[in-house]
């Protein structure tokens, strides 16, 4: 009996043209549904939000707040930092707030974060050393409360929570944050974790425009 071929480029498909093959499908779906859905994003972006994020593939921003492409304007890096030599969040910070006006400013982490429990250990990995020091130094300056939590699950969840906290201020010291403070009382600053093993988010934190921070960190001639 002869044998039936098969194409084998449909049959054998590689796992980068999965996604291609997805992408297509998503978009055919997305203009059924509402057929200026692409023109009306090619043609304006007006986010509310800004979304300063951890990279960890499990935290997709727009699938765990159930928002749409064009509402939230992201950034994502090891850890959610906001690092004040970091030029690319920088220019990401300052694009958000003076040319798209957004109104509140995010930073969220995550349960489980690698960055934070690789930053609490004295393990060596290379090049991250530099940015995990950040975290380090969090750690270094609630040393005394870590030392009163007995297990090392709870002492890595509030590292994750304080190195949120830590990084909302860091916004707050920006000369960028301060002037839009300044100029149009904008933008809200908020501190969230995302739960991993239950996919709620945790509000830890909030700065509303103008919030005081140490007088060091104040800029008095913008």
């Amino acid at each position: 009996m002869k044998k039936q071929k098969t194409n084998k480029s449909t049959t054998y498909m590689k796992p980068y043209e999965k996604l291609l093959e997805s992408n297509k499908n998503w978009a055919t779906t997305k203009v059924k549904e509402d057929p200026e859905f692409f023109s009306r994003l090619a043609n304006v972006q007006t986010p509310e939000y800004l979304w300063i994020g951890c990279s960890d593939s499990r935290v997709p921003p727009n699938e765990i707040t159930g928002t749409s492409p064009g509402e939230i304007f992201i950034h994502r890096n090891i850890a959610n930092m906001v690092v004040h030599t970091d030029l690319n969040m920088l220019s990401v910070l300052h694009y958000a707030v003076n040319v798209l006006k957004v109104k509140h400013v995010i930073v969220c982490g995550h349960y489980g974060c690698g960055g934070v429990k690789a930053a609490m250990s004295q393990n060596s990995f290379g090049i991250i050393n530099k940015w995990l020091r950040n975290i380090k130094d969090v750690y270094r300056i609630h040393r005394e409360e870590f030392y009163s939590i007995a297990e090392e699950s709870k002492r890595v969840d509030r590292l994750i929570e304080l190195n949120v906290m830590e990084q909302v201020m860091n916004l707050a010291k920006t000369s960028i944050i301060q002037e839009a403070w300044k100029d149009r009382q904008g933008p809200h600053l908020h501190g969230w974790v995302y739960g991993l093993a239950d996919g709620i988010i945790k509000p830890i934190m909030e700065m509303e425009p103008g919030s005081r921070i140490d007088p060091i960190y104040e800029f008095d001639n913008l």
